[in-house]
């Protein structure tokens, strides 16, 4: 279940759309993303809670994986801005977005295939000072970083158990595994927000709870956590806030409870003429309407020549 302390924060907060939070991290205000005629994202106005788990949900094509593509730097917005920690963050490049503090992974593993775990893992530091030219050239400036940065990199890997995968070609790791690599390599930044796309899809089950446990252990070590997730169960295991998104907008915000019974998310993900009975209202106004229509045709074939 969701920490008790993150959850009580958030006690008490409307349920709906762009509620403002006690303590937004990230806040985001009318963002919206075309692609030809189609607009895939149109946020008004959206804020995540510092030190949560908030899952990012909604049907097949409702804009989270543009959203946070723009939130993080992968791509251009057409109009609107959004911050981070009151800084601006819209129009930064996703190199500059991470060194900031804010890293994402993909529902597909980027994994750099040809290269080792622990390589893969080195890469992912910022700030590494043998990657200049001139210093390059004089190992003393670098070593001792190196060093540090090879300490941490086996760290993680010991805490995602691919410490015995650290000499192996990352190519080499199962889907489970590169999701594992993906998310500790992330953790070489020392990030303050991590965001999570799709992170148990194509995970077995053993991994997956794994995989639950490390991003529930994120949340303890004070990081803010954002996800997309289309399994229900995963939402209602670990997140301590639901955004849903629809058609590019948030149509809902609350606790996986509350989201559970929202109307407008079960239109959403159902159709809004989903196989509920019918009312004898709704019965009625139905066929007065298809009365009237009947009418207008006949009206209409009447005053033809």
């Amino acid at each position: 279940m969701p920490d008790n302390t993150a959850t009580s924060t958030l006690d008490g907060i409307a349920h709906e759309p762009g509620v403002a939070k006690p303590d937004a991290v990230l806040v985001a205000d009318s963002v919206v993303r075309r692609f030809g005629g189609l607009k895939a994202v149109d946020v008004e106005h959206a804020e995540f809670q510092r030190g949560a788990i908030t899952a990012l949900i909604g049907p097949n094509g409702a804009g989270k994986t543009t959203f946070f593509n723009l939130l993080t730097g992968f791509d251009q917005a057409d109009s609107g801005s959004w911050t981070y920690d009151g800084k601006k963050l819209s129009g930064v490049p996703a190199h500059k977005v991470a060194r900031r503090g804010v890293v994402r992974t993909f529902q597909l593993t980027k994994a750099l295939s040809r290269l080792t775990v622990m390589e893969n893992m080195k890469l992912g530091a910022t700030g590494q000072s043998g990657e200049s030219f001139l210093r390059a050239l004089v190992p003393p400036l670098w070593k001792r970083q190196e060093k540090a940065i090879e300490a941490r990199a086996e760290d993680l890997l010991e805490r995602f158990k691919l410490d015995k995968k650290r000499d192996d070609f990352a190519g080499t790791l199962s889907g489970g595994q590169r999701k594992l690599l993906e998310m500790a390599r992330a953790l070489m930044v020392e990030p303050r927000i991590v965001m999570l796309d799709e992170p148990m899809a194509g995970v077995n089950p053993a991994l997956t709870q794994s995989l639950l446990g490390h991003v529930k252990d994120l949340r303890a070590e004070g990081m803010t956590v954002l996800f997309v997730e289309h399994d229900m169960d995963v939402v209602r295991d670990i997140s301590d806030w639901v955004i849903v998104m629809a058609q590019g907008r948030i149509i809902a915000e609350g606790t996986h409870e509350a989201i559970g019974r929202n109307q407008a998310v079960i239109d959403a993900y159902l159709g809004a003429h989903h196989d509920a009975p019918l009312t004898e209202a709704e019965e009625r106004q139905q066929l007065e309407e298809a009365d009237a229509q009947l009418a207008a045709e006949a009206q209409q074939e009447h005053a033809k020549p």
